[in-house]
């Protein structure tokens, strides 16, 4: 998966990727997510990004990242 946004290929862990799929969280949301979302930056590194899905009962999507040479999708929170 590449993000046209932050011109880096991305990288899901383990972890966020099991978090995924206990919450039903496609690719496809998680790129318009990095691709749409709101960013907010902890440093020069670390970000989170989030985005509303109307569709969705736990309508509030964030994602905890790294990004240097490529995303890393360190964790994927689902909030109301």
């Amino acid at each position: 998966m590449y993000s046209h946004r932050f011109k880096v290929n991305i990288h899901i862990t383990r972890h966020a990727s099991e978090r995924m799929a206990a919450r039903n969280i496609t690719e496809g949301e998680l790129l318009e997510l990095v691709e749409r979302g709101k960013v907010k930056y902890k440093d020069a590194t670390r970000l989170w990004v989030a985005r509303y899905f109307e569709n969705r009962q736990d309508n509030l999507l964030s994602v905890a990242a790294v990004l240097e040479d490529k995303l890393v999708v360190k964790n994927r929170y689902a909030s109301l």
